[in-house]
């Protein structure tokens, strides 16, 4: 594995008095009403945000939200997320009226040490996706010192991510350090026998991770609608699965793989069905892994969650990623219960990445009971396989 473990300057070790000091968090968090629906991102922030008010910093955060494409949406401002940092940090928190200009650059030059500032949604710009240089230079003028604590972004090459870092002396914050210090342990130095288990829908996200966990976990679990490309690659009759096409290929090519490995892929053996993709449908139990037309594969079955259970239980590191079926739909959610139950009573180091994998954590109230829940899905998955993060690279050694 060409990954190493975290080697970037950190901003535990920056001289921040008195300065301005630009913060990229992570404040892509789901809202209801115009309230923060969940404010786990923001509270992952934290302490970096404490740190640098302590020793005497100005802050000036910089978040995304959604998805706006470069325009103003109103429904994706930053406002009621900085009503609820305020909430949290028992501190104003000044809003801004844009990400950068004049009225932003006024407002910066009134900070004093200890104040916030969060700028708006930096997506309203067209040059933040785009990482233009000029949008970065205005965005480096607001400041000293540039953190980036943002992981759940640091797998995009933007302006806010990788542009500034260029422009600005720049630092980890404590949360994208101990993100990629967990994550590359997992990799690294995982405690044996490592156990991986990966759901959701796509073969194609996740098989950087399934190459590089052949070659050094001791099994991986598959699980969610990824199976039925591993079972059409098999010559299984999938029903009205959910199967990526695409996906059929990278299984064929990761089974051919496994054969060669000393790492057991294990699939399914039993699945939980239904006619249709809705709480109320038709379901039944399968004994085997056979989809009879007009019926869908939901959930993996009672025997897979037990077969699966025992490997968790028996690991010294667990690695989850991914939901197990249709978990959102209560008559589907058995499957994934079951796993993240195992993982929650491991005794292993237990490390669990992904948006869904999380939300389900969230969902049956387990995710204090993991040793590590990563904030970034996609971000995670690149760092697990080996790539490099650009908002990562971009940072000062």
């Amino acid at each position: 594995m060409g990954a190493v473990s975290f080697s970037k300057a950190s901003v535990r070790d920056a001289d921040v008095a008195g300065k301005r000091v630009l913060v990229r968090v992570d404040f892509n968090v789901p809202l209801d009403a115009g309230r923060v629906a969940d404010d786990t991102r923001i509270r992952a922030a934290l302490p970096t945000i404490e740190l640098l008010r302590e020793r005497g910093a100005a802050l000036v955060l910089v978040s995304h939200l959604g998805r706006p494409k470069g325009k103003v949406d109103p429904a994706l401002s930053m406002r009621p997320v900085g009503e609820r940092l305020g909430e949290l940090l028992g501190a104003t928190v000044h809003q801004a009226p844009a990400v950068v200009g004049e009225d932003v650059e006024t407002m910066v030059a009134g900070l004093s040490p200890g104040d916030v500032l969060l700028l708006e949604n930096v997506r309203f710009e067209p040059g933040e996706t785009e990482d233009d240089p000029n949008f970065a230079d205005a965005l480096a003028r607001l400041a000293d010192l540039y953190v980036n604590d943002a992981f759940g972004a640091a797998h995009r090459a933007h302006a806010s991510t990788e542009g500034v870092a260029h422009r600005l002396p720049a630092y980890a914050g404590l949360l994208l350090e101990r993100e990629v210090n967990e994550l590359m342990r997992v990799v690294e130095s995982p405690e044996p026998p490592l156990v991986v288990v990966l759901g959701g829908a796509k073969v194609s996200d996740k098989v950087g991770v399934i190459d590089c966990f052949l070659e050094i976990a001791d099994s991986i679990l598959i699980g969610g609608a990824m199976c039925f490309s591993f079972f059409r690659a098999q010559g299984i009759a999938t029903g009205d699965s959910l199967v990526e096409e695409e996906g059929v290929r990278l299984a064929e090519e990761a089974l051919r793989r496994a054969e060669d490995a000393d790492c057991e892929l294990m699939l399914p053996v039993d699945l939980v069905l239904g006619e249709g993709f809705d709480a109320a449908t038709a379901r039944r139990e399968s004994d085997g892994v056979e989809v009879p037309d007009g019926w869908m594969g939901l959930d993996i079955g009672p025997r897979t969650a037990a077969v699966f259970t025992e490997a968790i239980a028996a690991a010294g590191t667990v690695l989850w990623n991914g939901p197990m079926g249709a978990f959102e739909l209560e008559p589907f959610a058995a499957g994934t219960r079951a796993v993240a139950e195992a993982v929650a009573a491991s005794p292993a180091t237990t490390v669990v990445g992904g948006g869904d994998s999380v939300a389900a954590l969230r969902q049956f109230g387990l995710a204090e009971k993991v040793d590590w829940v990563s904030t970034g899905g996609g971000a995670s998955l690149e760092l697990l396989e080996g790539k490099k993060l650009p908002g990562v690279e971009a940072l000062d050694a």
